[in-house]
C-alpha cells in the first residue's frame, strides 16, 4: 500500500491565524501562543472576512478557526482559504463544542484538517498547534503499529523512531491482538496508543481490531487511543470506524506533520489520564 507521506516545513518564524468572534477568546489564545510556541506570529481575526483579508497579505503556517463567526461559518472560511491558498499544505483546525458529532460526520482532507474538541480547553489547543509547527525534538511512549506493506511500515516506523517513540510492528490485526494479548496476561496494555492502517491481509481489518480493543480488551479511548490511518473518503465509512472506537482518522496520502501531531497528541492525553488513574 502507498503510504504518500509528504513533509510539510513551516517558516523558521510560524504564523497563526486565529478567528473567533470573541475578542476575549481571540486574546486568550494569542496570549497562550505566545508563552507556548517560540517565535510565534500570531494574526488574531474576528471575522471571516477580515481573515481572508489578512490571509491575502502575507501566508500562514496555520489557521484556527471557530465554528461560527458573525459573518460566516468555520467551514466555508477554511472553503474561502484554500481557494486562496497557493501552499501546498496548509492545516486548518475548525474549534467545536460538537466535535465527536462533526468528526462522525466529516470528509478528511477536504478543506478541514482536524476538528478540535473545545471542552479540552484552550491549552490543549496551544499545545496541539505548538506540536504542529514546532515539534518537540523527542518523545517516549510506546506505539503499536499495524501495517501489512513493509515498504510503508519501514518508512513509517523510522518517521516515528526519529522522534523517540518506540515502535512495536505488527503486520495483521491478529499479530497486533497476540501482542496486546501477551501483555494483558501480564497485568499491562503493552503500548500507550495504537496507530493502525484498515485494509490488512488476513481475516481481520483495522476496522475489527479496533472493535475488539475496545469490546473483547475493554480498553477504552483515553486508555487506549487509536489513530486510523485511511485512504477511504466516504464519510460514512469514516463515521463507522470512529463509532467503533476510534479517536481520530488521517486520510492518505499522509502529511507527515499532520500525522506526528495527532499521534504525539493522543500520546499525550494517554499518559496524563494513565498517571491520573495509576495504570501501567
Amino acid at each position: 500500500m502507498s503510504s504518500g507521506i509528504a513533509s510539510h516545513l513551516p517558516t523558521a518564524a510560524p504564523r497563526v491565524m486565529v478567528v473567533d468572534g470573541s475578542r476575549v477568546v481571540r486574546r486568550m489564545i494569542e496570549q497562550l501562543l505566545l508563552k507556548e510556541v517560540p517565535g510565534v506570529r500570531v494574526a488574531a481575526c474576528g471575522t471571516g472576512s477580515e481573515a481572508i483579508e489578512t490571509f491575502l497579505d502575507a501566508p500562514v503556517d496555520f489557521v484556527s478557526t471557530a465554528l461560527r463567526l458573525p459573518d460566516m461559518d468555520g467551514i466555508e472560511l477554511a472553503r474561502l482559504l484554500r481557494q486562496q491558498s497557493l501552499q501546498a499544505y496548509m492545516p486548518i483546525v475548525v474549534v467545536s463544542g460538537d466535535v465527536t458529532e462533526r468528526l462522525q460526520a466529516r470528509q478528511l482532507g477536504e478543506v478541514v484538517t482536524d476538528y478540535f474538541d473545545k471542552s479540552l480547553g484552550f491549552p490543549a489547543l496551544a499545545a496541539f498547534i505548538r506540536g504542529y509547527v514546532h515539534p518537540e525534538p523527542t518523545a517516549q511512549g510506546t506505539v503499536l503499529y499495524v501495517e501489512d506493506s513493509r515498504v510503508v511500515a519501514l518508512a513509517t516506523r523510522r518517521m516515528l523512531e526519529k522522534c523517540g517513540l518506540t515502535v512495536l510492528h505488527s503486520i495483521s490485526a491478529e499479530d497486533a491482538l497476540a501482542v496486546l494479548e501477551a501483555a494483558r496476561a501480564q497485568g499491562r496494555v503493552g503500548c500507550e496508543v495504537v496507530l493502525t492502517d484498515v485494509n490488512l491481509k488476513g481475516a481481520l481489518s483495522g476496522a475489527d481490531l479496533i472493535a475488539r480493543i475496545r469490546g473483547e480488551f475493554g480498553y477504552g479511548r483515553g486508555r487506549l487511543p487509536i489513530l486510523v490511518m485511511t485512504g477511504d473518503d466516504n464519510p460514512r465509512s469514516q463515521a463507522a470506524l470512529l463509532k467503533a472506537g476510534a479517536n481520530d482518522l488521517v486520510q492518505k496520502p499522509i502529511e507527515e506533520r499532520l500525522l506526528v501531531t495527532k499521534l504525539l497528541f493522543q500520546l499525550r492525553v494517554s499518559q496524563h489520564l494513565r498517571q491520573r488513574d495509576g495504570i501501567d
